[in-house]
């Protein structure tokens, strides 16, 4: 009988014992919380030029391939070197590669390759004016884009932006269900770059004649936006 009414307490001991635990489960649950996000946007002039020039070549093997697409690089990097001058114009070598050919009966016979040297910078005259001097190489790619000052520049004051709008609506919103004001709980910001014009057009590799050489490259940047996202939770109160 003792042993029976000890199993009965310390049954009803368990039970209140989870209750509680229960309930303070429930009282640590986060309630009145809402999830929202804001963006702020600020648009800008592309001050980065980044003109991509190539070669390819082909051979009947590789040692000779590889030497011929050397060559070519080795070229256009003593005349773009030339030239450079650090955020300006900076040069540096793209992919370098080299790839069997097959034929007919699926055995190789001969090598292909190509070479790519980057020109980047602010300089636009300086760049495409080094560009048309080059003759072992052709242009491939044309892009624009943001230097890191600019970028920096506005940022900030995309950022404000964004604060500033994902304060003011997790105000509205607090308001709107009838509490006086809210807590922040937590929050997220990040940023990207997005072109508002035409994205840069790949260019077909040509030749270049003797009416090109030294002539600079026309070209003419855009627009592009930076864009800050705030996004987060609030606890209305």
């Amino acid at each position: 009988m003792k042993n029976a009414i000890r199993l009965i307490a310390a049954g009803a001991f368990l039970l209140c014992a989870g209750a509680a635990f229960s309930q303070n489960t429930a009282a640590s649950e986060p309630h009145n919380v809402v999830q929202l996000s804001a963006s702020g946007a600020v648009e800008v002039q592309q001050d980065l030029l980044v003109l991509v020039l190539a070669t390819s070549k082909e051979g009947a093997d590789a040692a000779t391939t590889q030497a011929q697409l050397k060559q070519a690089l080795d070229a256009a990097l003593a005349e773009a070197k030339r030239n450079a001058q650090p955020g300006q114009l900076d040069v540096r070598t793209g992919p370098f590669g080299l790839y069997p050919r097959y034929g007919k009966d699926g055995k190789i016979n001969g090598w292909q390759g190509r070479a790519e040297l980057v020109l980047e910078g602010r300089d636009f005259s300086r760049i495409t004016a080094t560009a048309g001097k080059i003759q072992t190489m052709a242009i491939s790619q044309v892009g624009f884009g943001l230097s890191r000052e600019a970028r920096a520049k506005v940022e900030g004051e995309a950022q404000t932006q964004a604060i500033d709008q994902f304060k003011a609506r997790a105000a509205e919103l607090a308001r709107s269900f009838g509490f006086a004001s809210y807590s922040l709980r937590e929050v997220s910001v990040n940023s990207n770059e997005m072109a508002t014009g035409p994205r840069p057009r790949a260019m077909a590799m040509e030749a270049k004649g003797a009416a090109f050489a030294d002539a600079p490259v026309p070209v003419e940047a855009g627009k592009a936006q930076v864009i800050v996202n705030v996004s987060g939770s609030v606890q209305m109160r």
